[in-house]
């Protein structure tokens, strides 16, 4: 089964241009591979930039975010929590 998809099919499945495509490529929103002329892009990209996955540097980030809650909220968290 082909994992990658071209840059028509994925300004289909996100509702934009391939002129939009081509910008988030740039700009590192959307990561694709150039093959000769062209770019692909994985399913697994496509479906981030639906928002219906989340990549290892959002986890990364939301992990960091809740510690820190975690560290200066603790107590407010726990007194919450037996209400």
């Amino acid at each position: 089964m082909n994992n990658l998809l071209s840059t028509s099919e994925v300004a289909k499945i996100l509702r934009i241009n391939r002129v939009n495509v081509f910008k988030k490529i740039k700009s590192g929103q959307i990561k694709a591979e150039k093959i000769g002329r062209n770019y692909v892009i994985s399913k697994d990209e496509v479906l981030k930039a639906l928002g219906l996955t989340i990549g290892e540097k959002s986890k990364a980030k939301i992990d960091e975010i809740v510690k820190r809650g975690v560290k200066e909220y603790g107590d407010v968290f726990k007194k919450l929590g037996k209400e």
